[in-house]
């Protein structure tokens, strides 16, 4: 494991790489599952913003693999020149992201001139993780589906919370009766909902959702229009 720093490449291209039939057959495999949760594709660097995002998002969810050289169809045309690739990646990383993530690479030969990129980041041990998006701002992303989606205030509290491993205690009040009994009859609630329904302010009645979620008795779907708080 190592932590995504810049640094000058001395080389234009990995020639010297021989074509490894194993990892070959098993770079085949992964793209074959197709981009999901924990797998996404991009064709080239050419947008490293939008890596580093991706990246961002599998620290904060389960981990993941960004495959570079890989189409959105799933074909392989790989890159010509990886480690171009790489340093343009892992600046942007150290430019764009905060805390810094750990990753690990991989160069895999298709050819003796055509190369896909494995860059495999677990689950971040300092979440949550954020995309700068200038001096004075930043949102926090999290994978949904095949999907990098910003992560609501709520969702950012439950990541930090539960990556302290804090203990959570709650009261079953008035409030919270009146959450089950509409989760009785409906599939979900969102927040605003919640807000209404209990005539509660937006700070109380997002701390009650999060502490149900923390304890395990209410479950969290992120969505960007409105988290979806649903019983186990």
């Amino acid at each position: 494991m190592m932590t995504m720093k810049p640094k000058k490449m001395t080389m234009r291209h990995s020639e010297e790489v021989e074509v490894d039939k194993e990892k070959l057959k098993a770079l085949y495999a992964l793209v074959a599952k197709g981009e999901g949760e924990q797998l996404e594709f991009k064709r080239k660097a050419t947008h490293p913003e939008k890596i580093v995002r991706e990246l961002i998002a599998f620290a904060n969810t389960k981990g993941g693999t960004l495959l570079i050289g890989v189409a959105d169809d799933g074909s392989i045309p790989g890159v010509k020149f990886p480690d171009e690739e790489l340093y343009t990646v892992q600046k942007a990383l150290a430019k764009l992201s905060w805390p810094r993530i750990n990753f690990r690479k991989e160069i895999i030969s298709l050819t003796s001139s055509r190369y896909v990129i494995s860059i495999q980041v677990p689950p971040g041990k300092k979440r949550p993780y954020f995309f700068r998006l200038s001096r004075r701002k930043k949102c926090c992303l999290i994978r949904h589906a095949d999907k990098s989606i910003n992560a609501s205030q709520e969702v950012q509290q439950i990541i930090h919370l539960r990556s302290k491993q804090k203990d959570v205690q709650f009261t079953y009040g008035e409030h919270e009766q009146k959450l089950f009994r509409h989760l009785d009859k409906s599939r979900f609630i969102t927040l605003s909902e919640f807000i209404t329904l209990s005539g509660l302010n937006s700070h109380r009645a997002s701390w009650i959702l999060v502490q149900l979620v923390l304890a395990n008795i209410l479950k969290i779907e992120p969505h960007e229009k409105g988290d979806h708080y649903s019983v186990y």
